[in-house]
């Protein structure tokens, strides 16, 4: 694993009942082995800006890449991509396991795109629960006057995640069109807190 990432860290900082994980049934027989696999099984991932993917009712397996997309129409698509389980979403993009090489691929629908954005699953748990935590935790200071240092404040947040994801994996912030890089401007720019966090009774009242 790049990152060193427990269930028991996790919980401490949202609680059990926060953290989703798959169940080993739903990963086809190529992946279930895998330790990407049984990171999102035994670890998991919190809830909120990254969404696992529910196995399907019918075979309770998660989908592959096949089932949701036409992968051949994928530009730079490895050839078994089709065989990928999908494992979660995130803005508007599929991220897919694949088995052989623990990457975590996005798989844009809409721009008929796939990118390398994780070089193993413990860089997703990794990068979604620094987010997320700014998420929960960050707190605006109320006053008119202090926004501008407020937000700057929030933006030297969001830089410290990606300059330290960088260190160990660049592969999630390699550019701005990664959708972590989109993600990371949204939460800069003062969106996606929700709730009864902190930051969002600041903003929103």
């Amino acid at each position: 694993m790049l990152f060193d990432v427990t269930r028991n860290e996790l919980a401490d900082i949202f609680g059990q009942d926060r953290l989703a994980t798959l169940p080993a049934t739903a990963f086809p027989p190529s992946a279930v082995e895998t330790e990407g696999a049984r990171l999102l099984q035994t670890v998991g991932v919190p809830t909120g800006t990254l969404g696992l993917r529910e196995p399907d009712a019918d075979d309770v397996r998660l989908p592959l890449v096949q089932d949701v997309v036409d992968a051949e129409s994928f530009e730079n698509a490895s050839q078994d991509a089709g065989e990928w389980p999908v494992i979660g979403w995130l803005l508007n993009a599929h991220l897919a396991l694949d088995p052989a090489s623990g990457k975590v691929h996005a798989f844009d629908a809409d721009e008929a795109t796939v990118r390398e954005l994780h070089a193993d699953v413990s860089s997703l748990v990794q990068v979604t629960l620094r987010f997320q935590r700014v998420l929960e935790e960050f707190t605006f200071s109320g006053d008119d006057g202090d926004e501008e240092a407020d937000f700057e404040r929030l933006e030297r947040e969001v830089e410290r995640i990606r300059l330290e994801t960088n260190i160990v994996d660049p592969l999630p912030f390699q550019d701005d069109e990664t959708v972590w890089a989109v993600v990371g401007e949204e939460i800069a720019a003062g969106q996606r807190f929700k709730g009864n966090s902190p930051g969002a009774r600041s903003l929103y009242g």
